[in-house]
């Protein structure tokens, strides 16, 4: 029988009622209380991350507890790095961080978005409306947006001979962030990247042969796409070639030394000839290694795990170059690379099991004596590796975070190539659209769809603030221009060229991540209008 949550009585009429426990020690909000709770909190959430919109939006500062620090304009790093202690909070962080799982770009809007909408939703329950009038009329208005955005997107051209529009959309993803200085170059390495791993018939991007490997020194315009694997290792030993032609790759993930019980074990040395021979034993067992090896037609060894000063002399004695200490997921992307299998076993290594590559060089970076190891013209020509260089490592972990963003749009594109045009002109053409279609309708749900409406253009607004211009004048004239000319391509002009027309700056955005961000805000926000009564323990 389940046990009840407090004690169970009878009024004088013998009505029964249940006295709940530990009352003292809860708070409890209910009804609109608890509804304008959780929209303070949401709007707190958007108003931090409202700043770092759009090309000209401001980078936020985050320290953790052990002192690392982390520059970033990106919506999704910034929420996942803030300490929330607020429930509502929570899911604005998760909000976020869905849209960067299935997007990748769109992470700040789909937050400012959700925040807009939860304060028109205040005002309407001010004046009255019931919460679940209200959610179910912003979510018929998601829907209206979404049949708007799908009459407006146009088709985009996706080809590996045309690369031009695709770099104009990474380019704008770009904008926003760190790399901008550098934005054209780094958009040719995100479209070159995803292009070469696509498989365009199926309209699939494989991003597993897509490594980013950062290093800090040099200048960020020396970030390069390397077609091959880049390792953050170097050969065992120094004296051990550099540069290797027409390698074959054993790709060994057992250890170069002699055999051990699993058990707990302990060997008693009792004389010199005991312990000679169990030297002898080990060089015998580890020579036998290294000719399985080489007898297999391996020239190069890239060993998961490491081994000892005289394994490696023994390595070099016998002309065989090894790398070491390479990790699980580097181990995993050479096999890929070069065709080879992953070995567990001496015993089963065979020459049809060997990774092949054309050139394996290591790159050395200033006068550090950095080393990295490159394995270049593999059999698997699709894994690519982007090496990005910066001046120190917040620089490189924020154009990392960048070129992902960039990655991520282009392989959007690729799976639905239409697209829409930036700037917050989607958005004021799809407000537009909702706005005319509640004056269509008769019921209650026309108040939702106007503030549907108004909460769109927070995005537009949003975008003007941050570049200085005044945003009520700015979009009063978008909304008037998009209105008269009946076009949907007018947005704000952040780069204060004096033209607001986005088909001419080739400012585009996807339309599955524009659709995905009025989804999923609107999802969110008929989930918090939901709540009416929260307990939490008396002490949070």
């Amino acid at each position: 029988m389940m046990s009840l949550p407090g004690t169970f009585a009878c009024d004088e009429y013998g009505r029964p009622f249940i006295v709940l426990r530990d009352q003292e020690n809860q708070k409890r909000l209910t009804g609109n209380e608890a509804i304008k709770s959780h929209i303070l909190a949401a709007k707190q959430i958007s108003s931090i991350i409202r700043s770092s919109l759009g090309p000209k939006g401001l980078d936020k500062m985050m320290v953790s507890g052990d002192g690392d620090v982390t520059v970033t304009n990106d919506g999704a790093t910034i929420l996942k790095l803030m300490d929330v202690d607020h429930e509502i909070g929570k899911l604005m962080v998760q909000l976020s961080q869905s849209q960067d799982d299935e997007i990748g770009d769109g992470t700040t809007g789909v937050v400012v978005l959700a925040g807009a909408l939860l304060e028109q939703a205040e005002s309407l329950l001010d004046r009255g409306i019931h919460p679940i009038r209200i959610a179910d009329g912003f979510e018929l208005a998601a829907q209206c947006a979404v049949k708007h955005l799908d009459s407006i997107a146009q088709p985009f051209p996706v080809s590996r001979d045309n690369k031009e529009p695709l770099i104009r959309v990474a380019m704008t993803t770009l904008g926003s962030k760190i790399v901008n200085k550098c934005h054209r170059q780094m958009a040719e390495i995100a479209v070159d990247a995803v292009l070469t791993v696509a498989d365009l018939e199926k309209k699939d991007v494989n991003f597993e042969l897509i490594k980013l490997e950062c290093k800090v020194g040099g200048r960020m315009e020396d970030t390069c796409l390397v077609k091959g694997v880049v390792v953050d290792k170097t050969m065992s030993h120094s004296q051990m070639p550099t540069v290797l032609k027409d390698v074959k790759l054993a790709i060994l993930t057992c250890p170069f030394e002699p055999p051990k019980p699993k058990t707990k074990h302990k060997l008693d040395v009792t004389s010199a000839d005991d312990y000679r021979k169990l030297r002898e034993y080990e060089q015998e067992k580890f020579l036998l290694m290294v000719k399985q090896v080489k007898d297999a037609g391996a020239t190069l060894a890239i060993c998961q795990w490491g081994f000892d000063d005289e394994a490696n002399h023994l390595l070099l004695q016998q002309q065989l170059p090894a790398v070491r200490w390479v990790g699980g997921p580097e181990i995993e992307l050479i096999a890929i690379a070069t065709g080879g299998r992953i070995v567990p076993r001496f015993e089963e290594l065979s020459a049809d099991k060997l990774g092949s590559a054309g050139l394996v060089r290591e790159l050395s970076f200033g006068t550090t004596k950095d080393k990295m190891l490159v394995i270049e013209d593999c059999k698997n020509t699709r894994a690519v590796t982007v090496l990005i260089r910066g001046g120190n490592q917040m620089v490189t972990a924020e154009a990392k975070r960048s070129i992902h963003d960039a990655l991520c749009v282009v392989r959007s594109l690729i799976r639905d190539s239409r697209i829409v045009y930036g700037g917050g002109a989607a958005e004021i053409s799809c407000s537009l659209a909702v706005a005319r279609e509640a004056d269509q309708l008769s019921t209650l749900e026309q108040y939702a769809f106007r503030s549907f409406s108004v909460a769109l253009e927070s995005i537009p607004l949003a975008l003007a603030e941050n570049s200085g211009l005044p945003p009520i004048e700015t979009l009063s004239e978008l909304k008037a221009r998009q209105g008269v000319e009946n076009s949907s391509t007018f947005g704000v002009d952040c780069m204060l060229t004096g033209n607001s027309d986005m088909k001419d700056h080739h400012v585009i955005e996807s339309l599955h991540s524009k659709k995905q961000q009025i989804v999923l805000a609107t999802q969110l926000v008929k989930m918090i209008l939901k709540i009416d009564d929260v307990r939490t323990p008396a002490d949070r």
